[in-house]
């Protein structure tokens, strides 16, 4: 019998918080060599394996045993939160892809451990004012355009204009999130956002905007990257256990949500404000590709996005892979799940 077998549609959820309670056997360590607190970052309103983590309480349950509080932060933006975890205000996080290249390429010390996801439709959206003139990307050339600066939307932007033979230079850029984007293009003082698409439907559905760009229908697949589970590297090299534990209680759900889809579903729209529909869409057929293994392919991705984002001008530096990336702490996660339960 294996620690955590293949699991079926016929688990419930309780297999896995069983399972996260089997790995939390104390740790034969002095006080000194565990954290009193887990800090956890992502941004807002949190990838889908962050919200189960804090609304299923799975890490919690994995730590309650140690005493180790676990503490689960969003933050508006990469940018902050890879601040954050740079300078050791938090110890991990489940961020996108541009924001975490961005942070290696500097030189901060951290460590890529995993995936977060890697979906493979990019669901970003080019939205503008129902009544807007604008009806191509070609015509925000000149126009004021908010989204996110430095995150996978940015990226996407920039790939998409590109195409259609317009800069990113030639928009003028508005820092702004959704919190202010979306009532800043009902007023009219700006002429087109960019935002992900569960958020950014609810303006559509409201008939306040309209769509100009998908790019689940007009991007390219490459354009799909993965995004990253980075730890600080401090955080790492003190506690590597429990670095090991956080990523087989990953593999553990990534492995569940598959086996319900429905439940998983239900969480993520009710942690993000999403419609169910546009959250269905995004993850087909009930997968979610939430696997946080590195895989060469993978890596080749995150390469390619970088070369972008350099020749772009939306990165500084550069990213040593052999270095960032430690797959270690996932093998030594998928050992543990798959140990023989005495």
């Amino acid at each position: 019998m294996t620690f955590f077998p293949t699991l079926s549609r016929r688990h419930a959820l309780g297999a896995l918080l069983a399972a996260s309670a089997l790995l939390s056997a104390p740790l034969p360590a002095a006080a000194q060599d565990k954290p009193e607190v887990i800090r956890i970052g992502s941004t807002a309103p949190g990838h889908l394996k962050f919200i189960l983590f804090r609304d299923k309480g799975l890490l919690a349950e994995e730590f309650a045993e140690d005493g180790i509080r676990v503490e689960l932060s969003t933050f508006d933006g990469g940018s902050a939160v890879t601040v954050a975890l740079g300078s050791g205000a938090i110890d991990l996080t489940y961020i996108g892809n541009n924001p975490s290249l961005r942070l290696a390429a500097s030189g901060a010390d951290v460590k890529a451990v995993g995936l977060s996801s890697w979906v493979p439709g990019n669901e970003t959206l080019v939205l503008v004012r129902a009544d807007s003139d604008i009806r191509t990307l070609a015509d925000l050339k000149g126009r004021k355009v908010a989204y996110l600066a430095g995150t996978v939307r940015h990226s996407t932007l920039a790939k998409a204009l590109e195409a259609k033979g317009v800069a990113i230079s030639d928009v003028e850029s508005m820092n702004l999130g959704i919190d202010s984007s979306g009532p800043a293009l009902e007023r009219g003082d700006i002429d087109a956002l960019v935002e992900s698409g569960g958020t950014a439907q609810k303006l559509v559905d409201q008939g306040l905007a309209r769509v100009i760009f998908d790019a689940a229908v007009s991007g390219k697949p490459e354009w799909s990257v993965p995004h990253v589970i980075s730890v600080n590297g401090e955080f790492a090299r003190n506690y590597p256990d429990i670095v090991t534990r956080i990523l087989a209680v990953d593999i553990a759900t990534a492995r569940w949500v598959d086996d319900n889809p429905d439940e998983t579903i239900s969480s993520f729209v009710a942690g993000t404000g999403n419609a169910e529909a546009s959250v269905r869409a995004t993850y087909a057929d009930g997968k979610f590709f939430q696997n946080p293994e590195f895989t060469d392919t993978a890596i080749a991705a995150l390469q390619a996005e970088e070369a972008f984002m350099a020749e772009a001008g939306l990165l500084r530096g550069k990213v040593d892979y052999d270095s960032w990336i430690d797959r270690s702490f996932h093998d030594a996660a998928l050992s543990r799940l798959d140990q023989p339960i005495n």
